[in-house]
């Protein structure tokens, strides 16, 4: 997938470019909410973690920048002090979410010709 933005690769499916910034149009890829039937759940992200996947956890379920969740997480951990508690907490507390396999095209094998026998 490219970034509309700033032209660069980014993985199939992201909402947000991990160079820019910039949230990208998803077209034909489903939630979690309508591919499950149901609601979507707090988990810990399995792909886009730093340290134990809380803070893009809650960006996914709150359908924001993981960027700014962490900036967000950092403030309060240097302001208020509580903020480490609660990511011990949520990270123990929280299940780690499957990881989503795309399903790669078949690959495609070369058709053998005979030469000249």
């Amino acid at each position: 997938m490219i970034c509309n933005s700033c032209q660069r690769n980014i993985a199939d499916g992201s909402r947000f470019c991990y160079n820019c910034g910039a949230q990208q149009v998803v077209t034909g890829a489903p939630d979690m909410a309508s591919a499950t039937g149901g609601p979507r759940r707090l988990m810990r992200s399995s792909t886009n973690k730093k340290l134990g996947g809380v803070c893009a956890g809650l960006a996914d379920y709150f359908d924001m920048d993981a960027t700014l969740v962490r900036v967000l997480w950092l403030l309060v951990v240097l302001c208020g002090g509580t903020g480490i508690l609660l990511y011990a907490i949520l990270w123990i507390a929280l299940p780690l979410a499957p990881y989503q396999v795309a399903a790669a095209p078949p690959a495609q094998t070369p058709v053998a010709t005979q030469a000249g026998n």
